[in-house]
């Protein structure tokens, strides 16, 4: 029988490694949920979650879920059922996302590129020039694929929208890159960034994490069918 002493350390893309401080900051009775400070604490809480995303337009929400919760959330909040995405799969993640888009509903234009290879912006253009109805609801990519080692330039994503002149929401998985390494919402014009409290944000698993756009925001008053579980909607009934 073997012995390990010392602590784990975690050397995988996620979960991370939780800080001492922020493990002994956990060390504390639960607050009720109805105490006189805990709005405070949750608004704050939003505040600085913004920070992070680096929104001041935008708006941060924080659910009991996960990342896949919030590929879900983005797509089912902001987007109506059979709507067109345009997407690319180029690595593990981007694949079930495209699975999950399908099995929502939606309707997935998948550009598929060999595993490891980058991200194909030229065919992104074309797709996004030749939808000159703008049929096209949602440009949805993944910032920094684990599973190949690729990383995605969004701000080249969001050159490409404007240059083709289309309306489509940015819609970004964040998961492993957020809070890891440079992510500006606002100067991006990223409409949805979709992230975990286990990666980047070095937290225990459990909070799913998603800032929106006010134009996303304004779209997701419009969707005619909400998520099938409140707990991964925007606004609950």
């Amino acid at each position: 029988m073997s012995v390990i002493h010392g602590q784990n350390f975690l050397m995988v893309p996620g979960p991370t490694n939780v800080p001492d401080r922020v493990q002994r900051a956990m060390h504390r009775n639960s607050s009720d949920h109805r105490a006189p400070d805990f709005p405070e604490i949750t608004h704050s809480v939003l505040r600085d979650l913004k920070k992070v995303f680096c929104t001041e337009a935008g708006r941060a929400f924080v659910f009991p879920s996960t990342g896949t919760g919030m590929w879900e959330s983005g797509l089912t909040n902001c987007l109506n059922p059979g709507d067109t995405i345009l997407t690319v799969r180029l690595g593990q993640f981007s694949h079930l996302w495209v699975d999950m888009m399908e099995r929502l509903g939606f309707n997935p234009i998948v550009i598929d590129v060999e595993w490891g290879e980058g991200l194909p912006a030229d065919k992104l253009k074309e797709h996004l020039m030749a939808d000159r109805s703008h049929k096209i609801k949602s440009l949805c990519v993944v910032q920094n694929e684990t599973t190949v080692g690729v990383y995605t330039d969004i701000p080249a994503m969001r050159r490409i929208l404007d240059e083709t002149r289309h309306p489509a929401l940015l819609m970004v998985d964040g998961v492993s890159s957020i809070a890891s390494v440079p992510f500006k919402m606002d100067a991006w014009g990223v409409d949805v960034a979709i992230t975990g409290s286990q990666k980047g944000f070095m937290l225990p698993a459990g909070l799913g994490l998603l800032a929106t756009s006010q134009k996303a925001l304004k779209i997701s008053e419009t969707v005619s069918l909400p998520p099938a579980t409140e707990t991964l909607a925007l606004f609950p009934p």
